[in-house]
């Protein structure tokens, strides 16, 4: 076997396990690193196909901000899990309805695909010489990027701009304001004079203070 399929055996198992580690962890922290390493091991599966632009987009948006987000907000929110949980019974019935309809929807998709015959599986494929791309021209993620900051950029500031909103939105779930705490300011600390903290009492000799 070669290093390459090695290295895609070792991917999709990492990818099927910890996808399945989401779904079974009890902790909702655990879940969202199983998550993180699930869109790792994507990226890595799309590196070995030649879509080193999708691996980048999956470890730069989906890893780096959607679910470092989520995982900020599940560590930081005050969430009461058992309490959430304590309905589950309740829903119970209905999630065994959404479950047997996706599945539905699932089998009808595979019974509807069709594997290629046996004339399309002895169809030449385009050679080396017969394709038209230019080898000394710019990779698959140099052309897209220089669409991306080109023709989309104003798409792709406000796609930041999304991203920003959500970020702020964070912060002001998770801020909470706790009263009978002493604060410093550090203007007011920064501003003071020697004059005002301070003091230089003249006391007599043998009276004290």
């Amino acid at each position: 076997m070669t290093f390459a399929g090695i290295a895609f055996w070792a991917f999709a198992i990492s990818t099927v396990t910890f996808g399945l580690m989401v779904i079974l962890a009890r902790n909702p922290v655990h879940s969202v690193l199983c998550l993180i390493t699930t869109f790792i091991s994507v990226a890595g599966l799309f590196v070995l196909m030649g879509a080193e632009y999708l691996a980048f987009l999956l470890i730069i948006v989906y890893v780096g901000a959607v679910a470092v987000l989520f995982l900020f907000v599940v560590m930081m929110l005050d969430v009461d899990f058992a309490e959430l949980k304590s309905g589950f019974a309740d829903y119970l019935p209905y999630g065994v309805i959404v479950g047997v309809v996706l599945l539905v929807n699932i089998g009808l998709v595979v019974a509807a695909w069709q594997l290629p015959t046996e004339d399309q599986r002895t169809q030449p494929y385009l050679t080396g010489a017969e394709m038209t791309a230019n080898p000394e021209g710019p990779n698959n993620a140099e052309a897209l990027g220089m669409v991306l900051y080109t023709d989309y950029i104003h798409y792709f500031q406000i796609a930041g701009m999304v991203l920003l909103v959500a970020m702020i939105g964070a912060i002001i779930l998770t801020f909470r304001e706790r009263k009978g705490i002493k604060k410093q300011n550090a203007g007011d600390q920064v501003a003071r004079k020697r004059e005002d903290a301070v003091e230089v009492v003249s006391v007599q000799t043998g009276k004290g203070i």
